[in-house]
């Protein structure tokens, strides 16, 4: 009887914390600079991190140039290949650091007009068809690299990146085996 009571109180606790926590998502968002970028989100965007946008290339066989680099001896990159990659890298990197700092701008604007009270209808869809540009123009500059890096690697390099990233493994087959 004192357990079932105990796991009953337990039970009751961990519910009310869990709603507690459902209630206020937002809780301690409004002590960052720009409420809809976290800090982390700030720091790629400066630096110029893919975060997450070039996934559709990356998880379709596209290695990014990035990783690539990242995995180079692992992947016996050739010399050649090494500063092609890192070409491309450094291009992609003098696409998306100022276009992170101008999304990062355009968010701080946004941020100030609502915080300021001086949002309108008409300055509001003026700074999200900015914002919606920008972060377009970023995500092609992320995904285009990942075209001509999977171009500059063979077969067994492209097969060793996706287990090196974990998205097959070894002994993996495209298909499925089945035995009837």
């Amino acid at each position: 009887m004192r357990r079932l009571l105990l796991l009953a109180v337990s039970l009751v606790l961990t519910c009310s914390a869990a709603s507690a926590q459902s209630s206020q998502p937002y809780a301690g968002l409004e002590q960052r600079p720009i409420k809809a970028l976290s800090h982390q989100q700030v720091d790629d965007l400066r630096a110029g991190r893919g975060m997450g946008l070039a996934l559709a290339a990356e998880l379709h066989g596209y290695p990014g140039p990035s990783h690539v680099l990242e995995l180079g001896d692992r992947l016996d990159l050739t010399a050649d290949q090494r500063v092609q990659v890192q070409r491309l890298f450094d291009a992609m990197k003098q696409e998306t650091v100022p276009l992170g700092n101008k999304l990062i701008e355009q968010e701080t604007a946004l941020e100030d007009l609502f915080s300021s009270r001086a949002v309108t209808s008409e300055s509001l869809k003026t700074s999200i068809a900015a914002i919606s540009e920008t972060q377009g123009q970023l995500r092609e500059s992320h995904l285009k690299y990942h075209l001509p890096t999977a171009a500059l690697l063979d077969q067994s390099q492209m097969q060793r990146y996706a287990e090196l990233r974990g998205y097959q493994h070894p002994d993996s087959s495209a298909g499925h085996k089945h035995s009837h």
